[in-house]
């Protein structure tokens, strides 16, 4: 009996990472609506911190979000 070759492992193990990183982004994305829709800051978060982790309550320009828009998960930001 013969294995299955090459190419059917490589499609094989393409499927598999193509699932993970599928169900990874699905819940990266449920985290981040949690954590843009929660009351009082991120879930999880000791009561008087900011959302930012900043004490003043200010958040940074790189991790405040305009209402409306999604976060964006892009590495290079800057780029376009």
């Amino acid at each position: 009996m013969r294995k299955g070759g090459k190419a059917e492992q490589w499609a094989a193990r393409s499927e598999r990472l193509s699932a993970a990183l599928r169900e990874n982004l699905k819940r990266r994305k449920a985290q981040a609506r949690a954590k843009s829709s929660a009351p009082g800051g991120a879930p999880g978060s000791t009561p008087g911190s900011a959302p930012g982790g900043a004490a003043d309550g200010k958040t940074a320009p790189e991790t405040a979000h305009p209402q409306g828009e999604p976060p964006d998960f892009r590495r290079n930001r800057g780029r376009d």
